[in-house]
């Protein structure tokens, strides 16, 4: 009795048995894929600064961003922001201060709304360099036509 049961559990047992699964369900994984590279692009395409200013055209080459760069922005009212924050009239210079790292100086990105006189733009430029910013790049809108 006992030769029979052991005979019958060992081909049993190789009849339950399955064999190993040989395919990936990918599916789930080009899903996940997907949904990220639509983050990223939504991400990527979304403007660095929250300022709305309307920017000159130019047809000069884009500037390279840089981690460590400080944004300033100035609106169509004239009124300075210092990457999202509004800078009060007359307190830029105790705001640029407060920038002031001591060591080496990072690479300013000025943004000014194309309506602005070139006088109020000039003004903040002189103050960046009194403060010893001396690397300031003016941001445009791209153009197709020359000047």
């Amino acid at each position: 009795m006992g030769m029979g049961v052991t005979g019958r559990s060992r081909k049993g047992s190789k009849r339950a048995r399955r064999a190993a699964m040989a395919e990936i369900n990918v599916t789930p994984l080009v899903d996940v894929m997907l949904v990220l590279l639509i983050i990223f692009m939504v991400t990527v395409t979304l403007p660095a600064v929250g300022v709305p200013v309307e920017l000159p055209e130019s047809r000069a080459a884009p500037v390279e961003e840089k981690p460590d760069q400080i944004t300033v922005s100035i609106d169509a009212a004239g009124t300075i922001y210092i990457e999202q924050d509004p800078v009060p009239a007359g307190g830029l210079p105790a705001a640029l201060e407060a920038l002031n790292r001591g060591g080496e100086q990072p690479l300013v990105v000025l943004r000014g709304d194309r309506s602005l006189d070139y006088g109020r733009v000039m003004q903040v430029m002189g103050e960046l360099g009194r403060a010893g910013f001396t690397s300031i790049s003016l941001v445009t809108d791209g153009s197709v036509s020359a000047p």
